[in-house]
């Protein structure tokens, strides 16, 4: 079923606390990723029977998984807490592909652990609907992610607001490894520690840094490219995390953690859905200099590691913070380009994107439906685009400079209309969908518009006219949309 190769629980004793799942009294199989499966080389028909919901709910311990509640701290809105950890998940063990990619097996929901802080440890079944939801739909939209391989139902309520049904989510990530794991360790000056973790991550995600005079420098280096990459990707497509705390942060570049989260219909920079960002920390726009700050708290862990000259090492380190902001921008020039098909690099191309998002402020546009509809531009039909905004003559001047810009574009404009619809989507977890299959699986026990959603945010880019409720933008009265953590 599961044949695991457990490398964090040999190699980092003292990184975690080994632990056991509560048990579940009645689990009961209600999502299952065959395809997941099949990527991780996983037997599907063992782990969707009986025996298999039974490992999946935590209720057995598969042969060779050495179940660990993890160790990490983080920085939550900014103010640091020394001790979180694992209090509801339990990492079972890792499994290696055919390709001999390494994969963390982690339960979600799955009972309190000694980092559970006197919560209950357990998940309710609409967060890890939601989770499963997101994290499959922003890999079908090409953004590095956590994924999910099933959720389980508990037989047993949990209590939030109100009695909710239990749910356990079974997790599969490149590692669990955060930013907030250094941290726990160099709150407590445990350099040894930093370093033993430090050396695992590069051996794990960054082998070819391995041995070189500035591995640490260059892990860093490569940890933030990763996460410009990242959080690139995330604005292109209009994602909103939601709670960008240091131990929602990964040394992968996986986006984890699908708590407070939500897609933007009607664009705006300051848009914010999680009901606890009053201040708008992690709002839309903010995303980029949020993980600039969290690389600098990164960047404080490793100081020991970088140099035995502190003063020169911060040094160092600071140079490739500074720089973020740069290299965040060439990877969503690079993006926008493709969306704008924009093939030819020019100068100004920044300024024209730029721009566009000014136009675009205070007009009421869908942010996905506008850049799904610009290959209409380049086919020579504007009246598509134009109806998105409150205003259309404020996009006129826009457009005239777009067409001139076509001009110097060597590629004929049906292939880059059609080379944008391969990246703009036409599909996205609408706010409002996602609600409604959610409340139908978990107040009527019904997951049909969960799957028939999830079916459809599988194929993000195939535009179909029998789907066009699951492009079209929220009904008149639904928001201002707020999401809950979860827990």
């Amino acid at each position: 079923m599961l044949q695991f190769d457990n490398s964090y629980f040999r190699d980092l004793d003292g990184f975690y606390v080994a632990w056991s799942a509560a048990r579940a009294p009645d689990p009961k199989l209600v999502v299952f990723n065959e395809s997941l499966a099949k990527e991780l080389g996983l037997n599907a028909l063992s782990l969707s029977s009986r025996e298999g919901v039974d490992i999946l709910a935590g209720n057995v311990v598969a042969s060779g998984a050495q179940p660990i509640a993890q160790a990490y701290a983080g920085h939550q809105f900014g103010s640091f807490s020394p001790q979180l950890g694992d209090g509801r998940a339990l990492l079972l063990g890792e499994v290696v592909d055919e390709a001999g990619l390494r994969f963390d097996i982690q339960l979600k929901g799955s009972g309190p652990t000694p980092f559970s802080r006197n919560g209950d440890g357990r998940a309710a079944l609409g967060p890890m609907l939601c989770e499963h939801l997101m994290c499959e739909a922003m890999h079908a939209l090409g953004i590095p992610t956590t994924r999910s391989l099933a959720v389980v139902t508990t037989g047993e309520d949990v209590y939030r607001e109100r009695a909710l049904p239990g749910a356990v989510l079974t997790r599969v990530a490149a590692s669990h490894i955060r930013v907030g794991t250094f941290q726990f360790f160099a709150a407590r000056r445990d350099i040894e520690k930093v370093k033993r973790l430090a050396d695992y991550s590069i051996a794990r995600h960054y082998p070819h840094l391995t041995g070189g005079d500035s591995a640490y420098l260059e892990f860093f280096k490569a940890v933030a490219d990763r996460q410009a990459q990242l959080i690139a990707r995330w604005v292109l497509a209009g994602f909103v995390h939601g709670v960008m705390n240091t131990d929602n942060m990964t040394i992968s570049g996986e986006t984890i953690d699908y708590g407070p989260c939500a897609f933007i219909d009607t664009y705006d920079a300051n848009a914010v859905f999680s009901s606890i960002d009053v201040g708008g920390r992690y709002a839309y726009g903010q995303q980029p200099l949020i993980a600039q700050w969290n690389l600098t708290r990164f960047a404080e862990c490793l100081v020991p590691l970088v140099s035995p000259d502190s003063k020169e090492a911060a040094s160092q380190l600071t140079n490739v913070i500074s720089g973020f902001p740069a290299l965040y921008q060439s990877y969503w020039l690079s993006g926008m380009r493709d969306k704008l098909g924009l093939f030819v690099h020019e100068e100004a191309d920044l300024d024209l994107a730029n721009a566009l998002h000014a136009i675009m402020d205070g007009q009421g546009v869908d942010y996905t439906m506008l850049f799904r509809r610009m290959s209409d531009v380049v086919r020579g039909e504007e009246s598509a685009v134009n109806s998105l905004f409150d205003s259309p003559e404020a996009l006129g001047d826009w457009i005239g400079r777009y067409k001139q810009r076509q001009t110097a574009e060597t590629v004929p404009a049906e292939a880059r209309a059609s080379a944008m619809d391969r990246v703009n989507p036409i599909y996205i977890p609408r706010n409002h969908l996602v609600e409604a299959a959610l409340t139908t699986a978990v107040e009527a026990g019904d997951l049909s518009p969960f799957h028939k959603l999830q079916g459809v945010l599988s194929r993000p880019y195939d535009a179909s006219g029998e789907l066009r409720e699951y492009a079209a933008g929220p009904p008149e009265g639904f928001g201002p949309y707020r999401t809950f953590c979860g827990t």
